[in-house]
């Protein structure tokens, strides 16, 4: 008998077990860098790191007295870091020790400049904290292997007090792949980009939501619209079909197959949508005319560069959700449909002028994307990755509910 009820009593510790000890995502403030409009996570030995989508790696410059990790040329690892070529850089290889198990050299990237260097592999941890959604909770230590840069051109034009780079890419060596492993949570992040300024931080979630913002404010992941979350062969950019642009309910009228030739990106190393020159330039025409159409005393101005069609800040209206302008709405596959209202369509560049923050690409070559989401038109959007089922969740926050409302409190339970 006692035997039974001791048997009873394991059967029911295990059954407890998930519910109570289900490991929980990892939480991170996001930072907006004001004088490069780049955006900054702090993870690495205190100093902070460029937040890139696109980058398939974690790399930092190297600290004094590293030691390179002996991964193998051949190894999974060293195959892992080396998946995509960067144009200008070197290929994949290794170093010079005539041993067969030569030390890994892998090529850390500046998203910005173009820059690259040889580097090595690193193991590293960083500090962040778990949460259930609403605070952080508990402060966790996250295994990882990163890139070490030997050269401190790599931090050109990255913000000052930045170390380095968190690649949140699809690849196995990204931030997210590093930490559903350390961690057991899901292949999944979560970005909430701030307004930067006076609006205080933004807020990234690793391993999945919830997500609340102020108090007595609904779960935010339960609203999200979900569209195909893409990408391509040689690249770790994330890519969406989208299907046609239009201001208000108007399509814009662009070339036939515009949009499908090159894709649409994201990017949040972009500060401002970018489209190419065919797409650009009927989507500023028509801009201009619905302008013209419904607000005709909104008086343009010369642009100031890189923008191409500016006004008299003076001569529009300024609401809650910004510039009383023409929506922009991409329409994605599934029938969803990515709407931005003023705030994220129109930029003060001085005082009395606001320009619209869409500008037209420069040095486009073969195989380029026809548009690419920059970070502006990201902020203040609830955006999930959602790598293993291959879906971006996407929901604009109300304006009373900005990114920068995440309580980084710790939890005290």
């Amino acid at each position: 008998m006692s035997q039974l009820l001791l048997l009873l009593l394991v059967l029911a510790a295990s059954l407890a077990w998930p519910a109570s000890c289900k490991p929980l995502p990892v939480v991170v403030p996001v930072t907006k860098d004001p004088a490069t409009s780049l955006y900054t996570i702090p993870l690495y030995d205190g100093s902070n790191l460029v937040v890139d989508i696109t980058g398939p790696l974690v790399w930092s410059t190297c600290q004094r007295g590293h030691l390179p990790a002996k991964f193998a040329c051949k190894s999974d690892t060293c195959k892992l870091a080396n998946a995509y070529t960067v144009p200008g850089c070197s290929a994949a290889a290794c170093g010079h020790d005539p041993r067969k198990d030569r030390t890994c050299t892998s090529y850390p990237y500046n998203p910005v400049t173009g820059a690259c260097a040889a580097g090595s592999l690193v193991h590293t941890r960083f500090v962040a904290n778990t949460t259930d959604g609403k605070n952080p909770v508990r402060q966790v230590s996250i295994r990882a292997v990163s890139e070490c840069g030997t050269t401190k051109k790599l931090l050109a034009s990255l913000p000052r007090g930045a170390s380095g780079v968190a690649g949140l890419a699809g690849s196995g060596l990204a931030l997210p792949a590093q930490v559903a492993s350390s961690q057991k949570v899901a292949r999944k992040f979560l970005l909430c980009l701030p307004g930067g300024g006076s609006y205080g931080d933004g807020v990234a979630i690793f391993g999945g939501g919830p997500l609340y913002l102020l108090e007595g404010q609904p779960e935010f992941t339960q609203s999200l619209e979900y569209t195909t979350l893409l990408t391509k062969k040689d690249s770790p950019a994330y890519y969406v079909t989208v299907k046609y642009i239009a201001l208000d309910n108007s399509r814009v009228p662009l070339p036939p197959r515009a949009l499908g030739t090159g894709g649409v990106a994201l990017r949040t190393t972009v500060p401002y949508t970018a489209l190419r020159a065919d797409v650009y330039r009927p989507f500023v025409a028509a801009f201009g005319k619905a302008m013209a159409a419904q607000w005709q005393y909104a008086r343009a101005v010369k642009p100031v560069a890189p923008f191409g069609l500016c006004y008299d800040a003076r001569t529009l209206v300024n609401a809650h959700s910004g510039y009383m302008v023409p929506s922009v709405t991409l329409a994605l596959d599934g029938g969803r449909n990515w709407t931005m209202a003023g705030v994220n369509s129109m930029v003060d560049v001085k005082l009395g002028t606001a320009c619209l923050a869409f500008v037209e690409m420069k040095g486009v070559k073969a195989g380029d994307p026809a548009v690419v989401v920059g970070g502006f038109q990201m902020e203040n959007f609830v955006l999930q990755f959602d790598l293993e089922k291959k879906r971006l969740g996407f929901l604009r926050l109300p304006f009373y509910t900005p990114c920068s409302q995440f309580n980084f409190t710790r939890n005290a339970k």
